[in-house]
């Protein structure tokens, strides 16, 4: 697959991860179109070794499948997106344009196939007190545990409580993270 999108200058293709990492301009690359099935190598461990490496570039999967646990498996890796070879070139513009500015995309099929909602998902959700869901909300809008305490009429020791209480139930290690989680989840 080659993409011609005017507004953007390929560097390289490659068949094999081998030629992907002996290319002396990695570190160049601004966005990754990434296969998911490469010759010698799978693309969900390839994202894992390239976002270690190099965490400025933005990979995004491409497939012919659209497999859901593929697809989540990537984006866990740190793809910033998943696309399917059979999407139009407007759509391969439009995400790639989007994966810049820091979005999470989706080829339009991908997107119908991620917002099933799919029992297993459930499992992963937390059930939250009613306090740890003030306190979330709080969070979300960027307050301080200080600023929380106040607020709710809680210690500042009960509201740390409470931010490991909800760090551990998301298994996340800051609240950056479980702010970006509970927002690509949808939960509030």
């Amino acid at each position: 697959m080659f993409l011609n999108i005017p507004q953007y200058h390929v560097l390289a293709k490659f068949n094999t991860s081998a030629a992907l990492f002996n290319f002396e301009e990695l570190e160049n690359i601004d966005i990754l179109l990434l296969d998911v099935f490469l010759k010698d190598d799978n693309g969900i461990d390839i994202c894992l070794k390239i976002k270690k490496k190099y965490p400025r570039i933005i990979i995004l999967g491409i497939s012919s499948q659209s497999e859901r646990s593929i697809v989540l498996q990537m984006i866990k890796n740190g793809a910033s997106g998943y696309l399917l070879k059979s999407a139009a070139l407007d759509e391969f513009a439009y995400c790639i344009e989007n994966a810049l500015k820091g979005a999470v995309v989706f080829s339009k099929e991908v997107e119908i196939l991620m917002h099933k909602t799919q029992f297993s998902d459930f499992k992963n959700i937390p059930r939250l007190t009613r306090r740890e869901k003030e306190l979330l909300a709080l969070l979300i809008e960027g307050k301080s545990t200080q600023e929380i305490s106040e607020i709710l009429f809680l210690s500042f020791l009960t509201v740390q409580t409470h931010r490991r209480n909800l760090l551990s139930k998301f298994q996340v290690k800051n609240v950056a993270e479980l702010v970006n989680y509970v927002h690509r989840n949808g939960l509030m």
